[in-house]
């Protein structure tokens, strides 16, 4: 079977995802200890495999069974990576089909779809969903090029459940300037009339209420803001993952406003 989906650029370095695997063994580490072989994916790993290498590092931390399997579009991508294997961790040439036997218990699948149209998006989504185990999680995002500014979605075999927005906040300047690193599905959204829109316009107001506690530190400046935050917003974690600069709200609550679509077909 063909590959399916685009080559990505490529473009990885060292400790990019932490913010997302810190994540991802914190609140998914509980499922992977259940499953009977647990097996993730990283997704377009790139032109290195570093991102795959890490994954299997920072999710046997919490279930050492688990293994690795590092999927890329680019078969010299896969070459390269190759002399990497080692016991939990393989490299395979493949696309959003998933090319296992099983199917995994995570997906992982960052900065991947940035060059894809946004109605494209559901598309992949619906169909890495559908290749994971029960229980599985796809977690699909982008940050920069070294992990300081990083937003996901989370979902399950029904769909979409959270998005996260996570950052170091020693260089944020205020929240708003994480929507740069919006995934596809909301980076077009960000406009006013939009959820997206109007949660980090709430996000800076509560940012710049906030501005008191800066002296006590970033930290309690973001976390006091985030509490303000909750008041409005359906938040879905707490204080522990505040204090790692994080914050995680419902789908449901940014979902975009439907509209037409206005791309010209001839």
């Amino acid at each position: 079977m063909r590959p399916i989906g685009t080559a990505t650029r490529g473009t990885t370095n060292p400790n990019r995802l932490r913010r997302m695997d810190r994540w991802i063994a914190a609140t998914h580490g509980p499922a992977l200890r259940r499953a009977d072989a647990p097996v993730a994916v990283d997704l377009g790993y790139g032109a290195a495999p570093w991102t795959a290498v890490e994954l299997l590092e920072r999710l046997r931390t919490v279930e050492p069974r688990t293994s690795v399997a590092g999927i890329e579009i680019s078969p010299e991508r896969v070459e390269a990576a190759r002399p990497y294997e080692r016991e939990g961790l393989t490299f395979l040439h493949g696309g959003f089909e998933i090319p296992l036997p099983g199917r995994p218990d995570l997906i992982r699948a960052a900065n991947v779809l940035r060059q894809y149209d946004e109605d494209e998006v559901d598309v992949v989504w619906r169909r890495l969903c559908a290749r994971l185990a029960p229980g599985g999680l796809l977690v699909e995002g982008t940050c920069d090029e070294i992990g300081r500014r990083h937003v996901w979605v989370a979902l399950g075999p029904e769909g979409p459940r959270t998005v996260t927005f996570a950052t170091r906040l020693g260089s944020l300047g205020r929240p708003s300037d994480l929507a740069e690193r919006l995934p596809k599905a909301l980076i077009h959204r960000n406009v006013p009339g939009e959820p997206v829109h109007a949660f980090l316009r709430d996000f800076d107001r509560a940012w710049a209420a906030a501005a008191p506690y800066a002296s006590l530190g970033a930290r309690q400046r973001w976390i006091t803001a985030v509490r303000a935050l909750s008041g409005e917003w359906p938040l879905t974690d707490g204080v522990r993952r505040w204090r790692q600069g994080e914050v995680t709200v419902e789908w449901a609550a940014l979902r975009p406003e439907w509209r037409p679509n206005t791309r010209r077909t001839g």
